[in-house]
């Protein structure tokens, strides 16, 4: 079913083919190649290579889950804040000084775990996620790079043995939304993943997820196929928008001018200032990640695996075993606290014990946060030219395929794959 926005939001201006794409992350990335693939003049304007360490998508964990649908806030989530913080080795790091940056949107947050806020926030992420691999499919086979991902399903173990009934309310979110899940037990766990240590009582299974085995290989490659189709990179800082009598006419950087008829900003965490030009605010912070890749590290690990209560995602890697999910409220620019790499370290040796770790590589990115876990996708009301595409934490790479054929609908003046109301600014 296709829903058109039009009643919202007008429909694109002028028969011009130019756009430009602010931001080379998964998600202008893709939003480049579907919107090529639709017979647009595409210009991407990014200061680094798409696919590399530079981007946030670069270090994502790698899971391609078409049923998520559980919010970061859910019900409950104030009464884990404090404890989450006070704890050195916990999974959330807010310093003293970030605290006036921060905690605006983190009321923001708290407010949008009331349960009713909640069911809304999973419908319009399932919505958007549900479509990830067939959004996908088209663009790795033409790219060559469909190898890279696998459909072994996801895995959230809990080392207290009453987790999933615990958890009961995530539980019955996802199968209420056609998700299929499965309880399973030590023994069950330790046969489908050996290497996982046996203080891990519990587990619920989500067998029809999938993973990529390398973010960044799989970004370069949609990439080199953009650029193949006469996509093209301006590596530049894009600096602001140009604005003329008809509303927006280019986009400045710091090499030039480029004009277009339709522009994208999908720059991650440094969308706001974009949005902002044109009279949306949207309460976006910077959620620095980090993660680290223990290479030769022999766990055999095949499926992607949660620990449900310290709060990080060990997931299998071409270069080896990815260890991230830490969180990190910081100003975008301030330097990397390495500690939080060397907290997820003593983490993996908590799941695996004996593993080896004489062999670590560490990474930090900024992951575009909203307080209600959903992203902005929309046609900006005052200068319908502009589609704003960003937002999308920690599931850039799961909602970054069908962001692009949105994006591109939306260009195009046509009704979207799915309703659009869910994701715009106004909701804030």
């Amino acid at each position: 079913m296709a829903w058109s926005n039009t009643k919202s939001v007008p429909p694109a201006s002028g028969a011009g083919r130019r756009v430009v794409v602010i931001g080379a992350g998964a998600v202008g990335v893709c939003c480049a190649n579907y919107l090529v693939r639709a017979g647009f003049d595409v210009t991407v304007i990014d200061t680094v290579e798409p696919g590399s360490s530079g981007q946030c998508s670069y270090g994502n964990a790698g899971g391609l889950s078409p049923g998520s649908c559980i919010p970061n806030a859910m019900p409950g989530i104030i009464k884990e804040v404090p404890g989450m913080l006070l704890d050195p080795e916990g999974p959330i790091s807010l310093r003293l000084m970030d605290v006036p940056h921060a905690l605006p949107w983190l009321m923001r947050f708290l407010w949008s775990s009331r349960r009713r806020r909640v069911e809304e926030v999973a419908d319009a992420m399932i919505a958007l996620n549900r479509h990830t691999f067939e959004s996908y499919d088209p663009l790795v086979r033409e790219a060559q790079c469909a190898d890279l991902i696998s459909h072994r399903g996801q895995l959230i173990v809990y080392e207290d043995l009453e987790g999933p009934a615990k958890s009961a309310l995530s539980v019955g979110m996802r199968r209420a939304r056609g998700v299929k899940v499965e309880i399973l037990n030590a023994s069950q766990i330790r046969e489908l993943e050996p290497a996982i240590s046996s203080d891990y009582k519990a587990a619920v299974y989500l067998p029809e997820q999938g993973q990529c085995a390398n973010p960044g290989r799989m970004v370069a490659s949609l990439w080199r196929l953009a650029v193949a189709k006469g996509v093209r990179l301006h590596r530049a800082k894009a600096k602001g928008f140009v604005l003329g009598g008809s509303g927006v006419r280019a986009v400045a950087t710091d090499n030039g001018s480029i004009e277009a008829d339709h522009f994208v900003v999908a720059a991650g965490a440094f969308s706001g200032p974009f949005a902002q030009q044109l009279g949306v605010r949207v309460p976006l912070i910077c959620e620095r990640g980090y993660h680290v890749v223990i290479e030769g590290d022999g766990t055999g690990l095949r499926v992607q695996t949660n620990s449900a209560s310290r709060k990080f995602v060990a997931a299998p890697m071409e270069d080896g075993l990815r260890l991230s999910g830490t969180v990190e409220f910081a100003r975008p620019g301030t330097g990397p606290r390495w500690e939080r790499a060397a907290i997820l370290v003593r983490q993996g040796q908590h799941m695996f014990p004996g593993i080896d770790t004489s062999r670590v590589r560490r990474w930090m990115g900024n992951r575009p946060g909203t307080p209600d876990s959903i992203p902005v996708i929309e046609r900006t009301a005052r200068h319908p030219n502009v589609i704003l595409a960003f937002g999308h934490g920690h599931q850039g790479l799961i909602g970054a395929s069908t962001t692009g054929r949105l994006v591109t609908e939306l260009a195009e003046g046509r009704p979207t794959m799915i309703d659009l109301t869910p994701y715009q600014s106004s909701r804030f």
